[in-house]
């Protein structure tokens, strides 16, 4: 029976595998040895590379759309890294200008320091004072550092205030502006002396009662004087700002600017000026023992000088003396004895005095 070429059987699978190995090796050696078959490969891969392209497009767009999302995830976060690596190289950058600021600050404090004859200590504005009305601050220095009211405070360039109150670890300080403040003051041109005022929120100072023919320009700088012992002298304190004198006026109108940072600057020098003055002098109080032996002693220079006794003044009786006179009647004297016991001590009133006497001493004679 004769087989059907469909199910025609060849040579076995192992003779082929074995004949093509054979084919394959041959191969192997002729290329690695002649080199022959390089142009036959290079044909081979030219042709086949539009079929390898078109196999290769659903692998990358796969590829392609991945690294797209991961990349678009990717910026997104390096933005927000970016975003909030930018705020914390501002805030570094403030901190930074403020600390230079700072340190300037205080470079030109210890220069300042340098420069004052007193000894004093730096101290740091911690707050504002409560009160709106008043211009007060409060530094971080108190007894336990040496601070003693009235002591001044001043900065790089001049006065900022005064120590008013003390406490043991801080301080409070009222401004040069402040409407209850005065400072001793003199024009650093002629010389000319005055008292500043402060004009409260302004931020201003005043120049009262300075006539007004004064020799003071606007633009002229104001120093401490000294002569009140609190404030050494030659301080910067003010710049004149306004002058404004009227004819109806006896006094001129004068405003200031303080040359110091009052609003600005954090770190402030507090002079340790010794405020251990002497007392000043009691008045004189004249008790009324002393006061009738001035009297008498008076009177009796007065009868020396004119060779009679005078009746003394109503004003100058004692209190017995002036509460009997409207009920007991004095015998009056001639005018010309009157008028001759009148003394340059007693003045223009002992003589009215004398003429009133004169008045019932002429209607008793007419009796």
């Amino acid at each position: 029976m004769e087989i059907p070429p469909l199910f025609k059987q060849g040579a076995s699978a192992r003779v082929r595998v074995t004949v093509f190995a054979l084919i394959s090796v041959v191969m192997l050696v002729v290329d690695a040895r002649m080199h022959v078959l390089g142009t036959l490969r290079q044909a081979l891969g030219t042709a086949l590379y539009p079929f390898q392209t078109v196999a290769m497009i659903p692998r990358d767009a796969f590829t392609n759309s991945s690294e797209y999302f991961s990349s678009l995830a990717s910026l997104q976060k390096e933005n927000r890294e970016l975003r909030q690596q930018q705020i914390v190289n501002a805030q570094l950058m403030q901190q930074e200008s403020l600390l230079a600021a700072e340190n300037a600050q205080l470079r030109k404090l210890l220069d300042m320091q340098q420069k004052v004859p007193v000894k004093s200590i730096v101290g740091e504005i911690l707050y504002d004072a409560r009160d709106p009305f008043t211009r007060k601050i409060i530094l971080n220095r108190g007894s336990q550092q040496g601070v003693m009211p009235g002591q001044p405070v001043i900065d790089d360039v001049g006065i900022v205030g005064q120590v008013t109150r003390v406490f043991p670890f801080s301080s409070e300080v009222t401004l040069l502006t402040d409407k209850d403040q005065a400072i001793p003051v003199q024009v650093l041109r002629n010389g000319l002396r005055s008292v500043a005022y402060g004009r409260g929120q302004t931020g201003a100072l005043d120049l009262r009662f300075m006539p007004s023919n004064a020799d003071i320009q606007k633009g002229d700088v104001l120093v401490t004087s000294g002569i009140d012992g609190v404030y050494p002298p030659g301080l910067s304190v003010a710049s004149v700002a306004l002058v404004e004198t009227r004819s109806a006026d006896a006094f001129a109108r004068i405003v200031c600017r303080p040359l110091a940072g009052i609003d600005r600057h954090r770190q402030l020098l507090i002079l340790l000026v010794d405020q251990n003055l002497p007392p000043r002098p009691e008045p004189d109080v004249i008790d009324e023992k002393s006061a009738k032996l001035f009297k008498r002693r008076l009177r009796d220079s007065t009868r020396d000088n004119g060779g009679e006794e005078t009746t003394p003044a109503p004003k100058d009786k004692p209190a017995e003396e002036r509460k009997g006179s409207a009920s007991v009647t004095t015998p009056a004297k001639p005018a010309g004895a009157a008028a001759a016991t009148t003394t340059p001590a007693t003045g223009a009133k002992a003589a009215t005095a004398a003429t009133g006497a004169a008045k019932p001493a002429a209607k008793e004679s007419a009796r």
